[in-house]
């Protein structure tokens, strides 16, 4: 994280506040907010500005909230969670910015900085926290890993309980838990606790499923309680397809069918927005760019734009 004296930091949130009131209104005005979902940034695309920075910028951009990264390499250290994250969470609430979930690397009670992370969350009055993923151990049957997840799961689902906070799980595409929707179901199912669900990614889910992601949606949809939201396209390649991400609205994703199937079963959950196509690392969370700030930033609002018009049909 980039350092600030106390002068650097008046002065900033000096400015972060002014911007707040003399940007015309109807620039923060969002009919997706309206609708009953806001839109929030992922910082993993902003490390390379300090809380002071990211404020301004995500005035500027527009959105509703940032998903702040709480995990190694994030915004936050796991480690400085207790310091660190109100001091986050107050700089961007000052400036009129949400912050109702974060990105954490939490896979069990017993993952470092569980309990600190989730109590200081919970204190903050941030509802939600995305978990990390969990590999299947190959050494077990399918049957023996959702098994093992599940008692894994519920002892996360008892700590959120404790401190009113609700965990997800992003399903992912890949080899590892979540890769299926149907395991995630098979494991909520089993819990059914209204403190852990899924952060469901639909990017991940037509990777894996491009013509059944609707079966899936339909089964995982009870446990949603958050939303990840990216594109990407499939690329020929002379061993074979591969997948790419790409800017919002310029792959394959099915958005107006996916938002018109989210208002037949009245979700509406907080949206985390990924930009993962080449942005200069910003895409992969780096602290340094190595094309032009305004570069990103006109990207991540693009994207912005992309997305509420998808919500708003």
């Amino acid at each position: 994280m980039k350092t600030h004296s106390r002068r650097q930091f008046i002065n900033q949130t000096s400015q972060v506040a002014a911007l707040a009131i003399l940007t015309p209104a109807s620039l923060f005005k969002s009919l997706a907010k309206e609708a009953g979902f806001t839109v929030n940034i992922f910082s993993k695309h902003l490390h390379w500005l300090s809380y002071e920075d990211m404020a301004a910028r995500v005035i500027e951009m527009g959105f509703d909230g940032v998903d702040l990264t709480v995990r190694p390499g994030g915004h936050v250290e796991p480690e400085r969670v207790k310091t660190d994250l109100p001091k986050a969470v107050e700089i961007l609430r000052k400036a009129n910015i949400q912050v109702e979930t974060i990105t954490t690397a939490i896979e069990s009670v017993d993952s470092p900085f569980a309990e600190d992370i989730v109590k200081t969350v919970s204190q903050l009055g941030i509802q939600y926290y995305r978990m990390g993923w969990i590999p299947y151990n190959a050494k077990y049957t399918i049957e023996k890993n959702l098994k093992t997840i599940t008692f894994q799961f519920k002892e996360v689902a008892d700590m959120n309980r404790q401190y009113k906070i609700k965990g997800a799980y992003q399903n992912h595409a890949g080899k590892s838990f979540g890769a299926s929707i149907w395991d995630m179901w098979i494991v909520f199912k089993e819990i059914d606790s209204k403190y852990i669900g899924s952060q469901y990614d639909l990017r991940h889910a037509m990777v894996e499923g491009l013509h059944a992601w609707e079966s899936g949606f339909d089964l995982i949809a009870p446990f949603i309680n958050s939303l990840t939201v990216k594109d990407f396209h499939f690329k020929n390649q002379p061993d074979g397809e591969s997948v790419e991400n790409v800017p919002l609205g310029k792959g394959i994703v099915k958005w107006n069918a996916f938002f018109k199937k989210l208002k037949e079963k009245n979700i509406t959950v907080p949206i985390s927005l990924h930009c993962e196509y080449p942005l200069g690392g910003a895409d992969q969370g780096k602290q340094t760019l190595t094309i032009a700030e305004q570069e990103v930033l006109s990207a991540l609002k693009r994207d912005l734009m992309i997305l509420r018009k998808y919500v708003e049909s």
